[in-house]
């Protein structure tokens, strides 16, 4: 019988109901949805570098020969390692492409991944296993064959295996951030392989016991001055890139969830409280029958329980089937795996069962008063709350506010709980909307501070290696250019050690370092200046020294900072050409940035990209993220309707009798309308206000898990804090106007019955 009544009370209250389900629903779908992504990226690649055995670190040097490795396995915390030489070629098409070549002793850290072909033999010293991502672009196929030059070699080898490297989740060129797999790619080759008599062997594989840490304070103190640097798994260009994504999404799967399941708490505590205190009779009566307190209790507790039970549970199995599709298919374009797959993690059946307790929680709250009195009070109905004259009701302007104010005003008095529901609601919408579209902002501001506020330039011609200094000046002169110098450097500070970009400036107007706020500052020739966002991981500021070096180089460098300078996209220092050369550092430009749009080939230049190109890279780069806000927004709002809605509907509900009373004395439809507009509108007001500074600090936490690379300073237009406010207030006003409607139509006598 109780359950047939739940099911008629559920059918009578269903818009509550269904906004208790929806938000359940939606609460576990995107934190599952999202974090089944998130997850299975982890999973994915955590299986991927353990199948291939990646390495905990890299070492470089000069000078890996049998004496080096025997002092590195002397160090006793190296478990396993292999040597191999890495270099840089070209391969024989129209574009040169960039092939990072390695030639193997062993393959047994950093595996090649066989996709197609046989097997990498170290004996084989005819044979290539090739990128696949490149094969594809250059429609490639095991049983061709590819030419590479480098260092004055030229080889042809026959491509005997296509497949993946661990090395190479993420892999792009120093010219743009997204990958081009028709200009670049790599290949591993048997030692046997090398034209050379000996092979130069500059990057040792290591697998190790410990930490990093540990295992880098070993290196330095008994082999300083013998390997240039040591780069660990988590600092693996690859791996970071791979990493700060990953990060990204796991932030947003679990902030934006938080508050729907918050709401779908409060509209379940609304409901099951307004249900009560309408049904006092019928638990009165209940009781008087016979019926248990604790079976009562039970009755209304399975209100919530089992709606939320079902919406997370529905939540728990569409999410990862659904919204890891979105995701996977641009952001596969970019990083490679061999396999995309969404993944499970107990997390997510520990929220579910956690709103499912909550649920239990709030119902309980909401009905546990009641059954402290006994059957003959609890027939009777609720004792009207008696409002009092308080504080602001005593100051001599109370006499002058209309009657509108000072009725509403008594009125969210007397029913502090709905009020306050009301704006907690109106909150959480807000800084949904608030972040979903700030981070929207954020996303545009970083893009128009990299690419309009610091670089001026319309093309950037990437100088090749084996360039002379004299060609370079004829390019430059050509295009009426500037050289500049890029590098990546390893800086130091305490026992804090990042790796960073270096940025060589030779007296150019194209690119034009910024503070926070993007207005431009000069940095003098006997100036060094460290990024915000470096400055703020290694502890350091204007006037403090550290020590750094170059990659590839085992001079370390002592420097004292004289400014600091904000990139988004580039940590670490910005300095003259002067200063680099007083540094006792020898100035090699990497690049020539010109106004012109360059398409014209020289044999100096390895590459050229227009701005153009580059803002079309960085779209691409950034289209999952992209996704990723559409998809907030769209919850954002969807949250805002539903929960608008519901509360606009118990709100007339809870003040059904009292306008029933107003209309019975006199006062016109208009009046009234007016007078639940008015309330609404304060509710709104009040949620709003507060909501926004919620809303800027849940985009900060977002913006600071975006990874060591990017430095994004929350901000909010104008124009979205504007769109956020119509969005909210239409949809505030819409709501009240619907039910206000009801008043024309309201039975005075049904309404004010219940005193009988």
């Amino acid at each position: 019988m109780l359950f047939r009544k739940m099911l008629r009370d559920i059918r009578k209250h269903k818009t509550q109901f269904i906004s208790i389900f929806l938000m359940a629903f939606l609460g576990v779908f995107v934190f599952a949805g999202v974090g089944g992504e998130s997850v299975g990226l982890e999973v994915n690649s955590n299986q991927y570098y353990e199948d291939t055995n990646l390495a905990d670190g890299w070492i470089y040097s000069n000078y890996i020969n049998d004496m080096f490795l025997y002092q590195v396995d002397c160090l006793g915390a190296t478990t396993q390692m292999e040597r191999q030489l890495v270099v840089d070629s070209v391969a024989d098409f129209s574009n040169d492409p960039e092939i990072t070549l390695h030639f193997v002793e062993n393959n047994t850290i950093s595996k090649f991944y066989l996709v197609e072909g046989k097997p990498l033999n170290i004996n084989d010293s005819d044979g290539v296993w090739l990128d696949k991502s490149f094969a594809d672009a250059k429609n490639l196929k095991v049983g061709d064959n590819i030419t590479f030059e480098f260092e004055g070699y030229k080889i042809e080898k026959e491509i005997k295996g296509l497949g993946y490297s661990p090395e190479y989740v993420y892999h792009a060129s120093k010219s743009s951030v997204i990958p081009d797999f028709s200009k670049l790619g790599f290949a591993y080759m048997s030692y046997k392989a090398f034209p050379g008599d000996m092979v130069p062997y500059n990057v040792l594989n290591v697998k190790f016991d410990g930490t990093a840490e540990n295992y880098n304070e070993l290196l330095s103190y008994h082999l300083d001055g013998y390997y240039n640097s040591f780069v660990e798994r988590s600092e693996h260009t690859s791996v970071s890139q791979f990493s700060e994504e990953m990060d990204q999404h796991k932030m947003m799967s679990g902030i934006f969830p938080v508050v729907f399941i918050l709401i779908a708490m409060l509209i379940l505590l609304t409901t099951m409280t307004r249900i009560i205190a309408h049904q006092r009779t019928q638990i009165g009566i209940l009781k008087a029958s016979g019926f248990k307190d604790k079976s009562i209790m039970f009755h209304y507790v399975s209100y919530g329980f089992w709606l939320v039970l079902i919406g997370s549970i529905l939540g728990l199995i569409i999410g990862p089937l659904t919204l890891p599709k979105l995701f996977y298919p641009t952001m596969s374009a970019t990083y490679i795996l061999p396999s995309w797959e969404p993944a499970w993690s107990m997390d997510f059946v520990y929220v579910a069962l956690a709103m499912v307790l909550m649920s239990v929680l709030v119902s309980y709250y909401a009905v546990k008063s009641i059954f402290n009195e006994n059957p003959a009070d609890t027939i009777r109905p609720k004792v009207p709350k008696v409002s009092t004259s308080g504080f602001i009701e005593k100051l001599g302007f109370w006499k002058h506010l209309s009657f509108n104010a000072r009725w509403n005003y008594r009125d969210a008095k007397r029913n502090k709980f709905r009020g306050l529901m009301t704006i907690i609601g109106v909150i959480g919408c807000t800084a949904l909307l608030v972040s979903a579209f700030g981070m929207y902002d954020g996303m545009n501001d970083l893009k128009e501070w990299e690419f309009n506020q610091i670089n001026h330039y319309d093309s950037k011609l990437v100088i090749d290696d084996e360039a002379s200094l004299s060609d370079i000046d004829d390019v430059a002169e050509d295009v009426n250019g500037d050289k500049i110098m890029e590098g990546a450097i390893e800086i130091e500070a305490g026992s804090v050690k990042k790796s960073g970009s270096l940025l060589v400036l030779n007296h150019t107007d194209l690119v034009t370092p910024t503070d926070y706020n993007w207005n431009r500052i000069d940095i003098a020739d006997d100036e060094v200046s460290i990024s915000q966002k470096m400055a703020d991981m290694l502890g350091v500021d204007v006037g403090d020294t550290v020590k750094w070096h170059i990659m590839g180089s085992d001079k370390w460098i002592k420097t004292k900072i004289d400014k600091i300078h904000a990139d988004p996209t580039s940590q670490g220092f910005i300095m003259s050409a002067d200063k680099l050369e007083d540094l006792d550092l020898n100035y090699t430009p990497t690049s020539i940035v010109t106004t012109e749009h360059v398409d014209k080939n020289y044999s100096a230049i390895k590459t050229a990209n227009s701005m153009k190109d580059m803002t079309g890279s960085w779209d691409e780069l950034t289209e999952a993220m992209w996704l990723l806000i559409y998809i907030l927004i769209f919850f954002a709002s969807l949250l805002a309707v539903v929960v608008l809605y519901n509360l606009g509907l118990l709100s007339f509900t809870e003040i059904e009798r009292e306008i029933a009373t107003l209309k019975v004395l006199g006062f016109k439809t208009r009046a009234l309308r007016k007078l639940l507009l008015t309330q609404n509108l304060w509710f709104t007001t009040i949620g709003f206000i507060l909501g926004v500074p919620v809303g800027y600090y849940i985009l900060k936490i977002m913006w600071e898990s975006s990874g060591d690379s990017f430095y994004v300073l929350p901000s909010i237009s104008l124009a979205n804090l504007i769109i956020t406010a119509v969005i909210t207030f239409t949809l505030s006003v819409l709501v009240n106007l619907m039910f206000s409607r009801k008043i024309k139509n309201l039975d005075m006598v049904e309404s004010l019955k219940g005193v009988e």
